[in-house]
């Protein structure tokens, strides 16, 4: 499927097929594939909660206001960040970089980070943006159906995975075979949006 196409198709699916399973190497291909998406300074700080365990997906369904995507779909992904992850070994980032570029990043890496917890997590959330939309591209793609959801108790999931202090959700994906998943699409005309050179 093309990109286009892929955007065109793809919807929030709000109930998914609670009988598929999918596959261990459509899985493998889908979350690999995301990693390829792009993160500040290459951090990749993203770390990927696989919801495989269908009893903490029921607890995680009573937190998020009972919505069947959490534990009819095949996938369930809760997209969180690691807020130190600059700090973290980061020469590994640009290993495969050319030298005068690696010196050039790391100290601007730090000075870009330290001392700025707003930063660290302002780009943390545009980073698990672009990587979420990857995912449900992709699953499209691979002929699955994908709905992103913040309807959710943020501190309640927290618990439940057990996450990190420096550590913060950004949302999560659901992913699986959509039944009657989508209503009409509404979009705006571009004129309510399309801002050309300045307000």
């Amino acid at each position: 499927m093309d990109v286009t196409t892929a955007v065109q198709k793809r919807r929030a699916a709000k109930s998914f097929d609670p009988q598929h399973q999918m596959s261990a190497e459509t899985r493998r291909v889908l979350l690999e594939n995301a990693a390829l998406a792009p993160s500040a300074y290459n951090i990749q700080h993203w770390r990927v909660v696989d919801v495989q365990d269908s009893q903490l997906r029921q607890a995680i369904r009573e937190v998020a206001w009972g919505q069947a995507q959490v534990t009819d779909a095949s996938l369930l992904l809760v997209l969180c960040a690691d807020l130190d992850a600059w700090q973290e070994e980061p020469q590994r980032y640009w290993a495969t970089s050319p030298q005068p570029v690696q010196d050039f990043l790391l100290p601007k890496l730090d000075e870009y980070y330290r001392g700025k917890p707003q930063v660290a997590r302002d780009e943390a959330m545009r980073s698990l943006g672009i990587f979420g939309m990857t995912v449900m591209l992709l699953a499209q793609d691979l002929g699955y159906d994908s709905c992103p959801m913040d309807g959710f108790d943020f501190d309640a999931v927290a618990r439940l995975i057990h996450l990190p202090k420096n550590y913060v959700i950004g949302y999560m994906v659901a992913v699986g075979k959509g039944m009657d998943n989508a209503w009409e699409r509404n979009r705006l005309p571009s004129s309510d949006w399309l801002i050309k050179d300045h307000f």
